[in-house]
């Protein structure tokens, strides 16, 4: 959409802006895994930085990009398998943690005044960026694509390429209305259960644990993961810290795949750009890894700790610009409408009966008012935190 109803300025510009969330999501799971190998095998975290480009091979074998139906549901459970383990990781230790009540559990989700206080922005960002990933918004729109093919061969409105990288035809595809509408259903349950259950839940788990962890303790303002580590260790069990880097370590196992998969589809959508996704997640891999490796070696776990922070900060930055697109193309009805119908219009008049061109019905599916509305606000708020951090970056507050 970008490529086709934007200035060409604007379409790279908005390309640059997607791989460099792409490459700061890379960062974070990079030094995410690191730390997880480092803390359950004692691997040393240069050597665990250069370990994780070996999850390329994974993506090499496992994904293709114009395959079946079949092939992308193995992906997608491969993938829930991983994120799954993570829930039932974080389920365990919540349930090791000392009882607390529900309200006050509620109020940590409250914004206070904690957060106009020195870092508490920068954490508030990097909280936004590591929800709100830029790379999820092109994952959502492209991995729904197979499922949009799949009704229309089953019901014979489309006939796959022979060859699955012949991109010429797989570009000329055109989802019918049954297809849309088949395939909006069962996205909108996915989205509905992954959202409110997994993807809430994890989330509200970190922020639980971190809480129930650092608070009141001396290194709270400087705790990274090896310090909520040992907490855990140290406060509920030594079990308790084990399954943390083993949740660490499925979820940048997780979040490595998926981010390859969305690295590719802005690579075809914005300038169509098509490799391998091995050779492309080999080449954003060695570009996250660099910066790691160094800041591996020469400042350690503190060096690491500070980059993590500032990949999500990045991410924070980036999301106004990824979504803003989003927002804009939805609330467009002349891209948003669906052919529904094609009828040929008879001249009564006509002696002859002659045929007029035909004439084409079509379904709305541009977003209503109030959802235009809800996200301009929100994409507002977001852009008036960040500038907001950066003004107090610059001024040296945060």
């Amino acid at each position: 959409m970008c490529r086709l109803h934007l200035p060409p300025w604007l379409n790279i510009t908005l390309y640059i802006l997607s791989e460099i969330a792409i490459i700061a999501t890379d960062l974070a799971e990079v030094i995410g895994t690191a730390i997880a190998l480092n803390i359950l095998f004692h691997i040393p975290l240069p050597a665990g930085v250069a370990i994780t480009i070996l999850d390329v091979l994974l993506v090499m074998f496992a994904y293709r990009p114009n395959g079946t139906m079949k092939a992308v549901r193995y992906f997608e459970i491969a993938v829930a398998s991983l994120v799954f383990a993570v829930v039932i990781c974080f389920c365990i230790e919540l349930a090791n943690l000392p009882p607390t009540s529900a309200g006050e559990v509620f109020l940590g989700f409250v914004p206070s005044k904690e957060l106009l206080q020195k870092n508490g922005l920068i954490q508030a960002c990097g909280i936004l960026g590591a929800t709100v990933m830029p790379h999820s918004l092109f994952l959502g729109s492209g991995i729904v694509q197979p499922r949009l093919q799949e009704y229309d061969i089953s019901h014979g409105y489309w006939s796959r390429p022979t060859d699955d990288n012949d991109q010429e035809e797989f570009l000329k595809y055109r989802p019918t209305l049954q297809a849309i509408r088949s395939s909006l259903k069962f996205t909108i349950i996915e989205l509905t259960v992954s959202l409110l259950t997994f993807a809430m839940f994890v989330n509200a788990a970190i922020l639980i644990l971190a809480g129930a962890t650092l608070y009141k303790e001396a290194d709270a303002e400087t705790a990274d993961l090896f310090a909520i580590y040992n907490l855990l260790s140290k406060l509920v069990s030594p079990a308790a810290g084990t399954i943390f880097a083993v949740a660490l370590l499925f979820s940048g196992f997780s979040a490595g795949i998926v981010c390859t998969i969305a690295g590719q589809m802005v690579c075809e959508g914005f300038i169509r750009w098509t490799i391998q996704p091995w050779l492309r997640r080999l080449v954003t891999r060695l570009i996250a890894i660099l910066p790691c490796l160094v800041i591996a070696c020469s400042l350690g776990r503190d060096g690491m700790a500070v980059a993590l922070t500032a990949s999500q900060v990045i991410l924070s930055v980036l999301l106004p610009f990824v979504s803003a697109p989003l927002i804009y193309f939805t609330s467009r009805k002349k891209l948003m409408r669906v052919a529904i119908s094609n009828e040929r219009v008879i001249a009564d008049e006509m002696e002859d009966e002659e045929a007029m061109p035909l004439t084409t019905s079509y379904l709305d599916y541009s977003s209503n008012t109030i959802v235009i509305v809800i996200g301009a606000l929100l994409w507002l708020f977001v852009s008036v935190l960040n500038i907001a951090l950066l003004v107090l970056t610059f001024k040296g507050l945060a």
